[in-house]
């Protein structure tokens, strides 16, 4: 039970900071805001798991470059897609990646009805005819691109992982932030050390990076795989009950159905699929 209260916690200090982040952005930019958030994580996973220690096998290298440069991308386009619609709608659209990996090669019937069924309420989000309610296509486009993102970062973060261990989140970082920290230069420049930005800003990194991060990595080590499955299948219903709460994000009654109908795949897939560990989303 403490495992799953600590996975708990762990799904609200990251949607938390999502929203607190969001409301940054008309400072610095959602560019601006992943730039602050990923360099400032970073620093702290750095001192918690040391990567200058680690010893870069060359095979493990191309996996984990790309483990890095996923998750990167991952948390760029997961703001520039906040920065246009919704959270609990950017994380719906986001997890079609997971998801995607979960029904992967598959052929059992069981899991093309949860991909199907997932499908359904996307294509709810999309904008077809009248049913998306003024959504941004390019903030949909965003969101999907996160979700692809989560997909590489979780297929090579095996690989890296079976390679470094718990040192392949801080390689990651420091491989995402020089990706993204010069598109943050560039666009927000000084306006990224003021404290204004600075002490939220670590907030955010504390929220959506350290402490998930860490509470993850507790719970992993005591839970089944599928138990995380099932309960990470919340986080879009999360995402729009505290975009509703901090950010007054109100969604129509079709957009919770779709919402709802991407938590039951989610549950469905993780209850079906084979046990095996997942990696930290990003």
């Amino acid at each position: 039970m403490f495992s799953i209260l600590m996975l708990l916690l762990a799904m609200v200090s990251f949607q938390a900071g999502a929203s607190i982040a969001k409301t940054l952005f008309p400072v610095v930019g959602a560019i601006g805001m992943v730039t602050v958030r990923i360099l400032l994580g970073t620093a702290i996973l750095s001192v918690c798991f040391r990567p200058w220690r680690a010893r870069i096998a060359p095979r493990a290298r191309g996996a984990l470059l790309v483990y890095g440069a996923s998750l990167g991308l991952m948390n760029l386009c997961f703001y520039l897609a906040l920065s246009r619609i919704p959270l609990g709608i950017a994380v719906a659209l986001e997890f079609a990646g997971p998801l995607a990996v979960a029904v992967w090669g598959s052929r059992r019937a069981a899991d093309l009805c949860w991909a199907a069924l997932a499908t359904g309420g996307l294509l709810l989000l999309l904008p077809i005819g009248h049913l998306h309610g003024g959504l941004d296509v390019l903030g949909i486009l965003y969101a999907l691109a996160a979700g692809a993102c989560w997909a590489l970062y979780i297929i090579f973060g095996k690989k890296a992982g079976a390679s470094h261990g718990a040192q392949s989140v801080a390689l990651g970082s420091l491989i995402s932030c020089m990706i993204i920290a010069p598109l943050g230069i560039a666009t927000a420049g000084s306006a990224l050390l003021s404290r204004s930005i600075l002490l939220p800003g670590l907030a955010v990194a504390i929220l959506s990076t350290a402490l998930p991060y860490t509470l993850e990595m507790m719970a992993l080590t005591r839970i089944p795989a599928r138990t995380y499955g099932i309960l990470m299948s919340g986080e879009p219903a999360l995402g729009a009950l505290l975009g509703l709460l901090y950010l007054n994000e109100r969604l129509s009654g079709l957009q919770w159905l779709a919402i709802g109908c991407v938590i039951a795949a989610s549950i469905g897939t993780s209850l079906t699929a084979q046990q095996e560990k997942v990696p930290l989303p990003g």
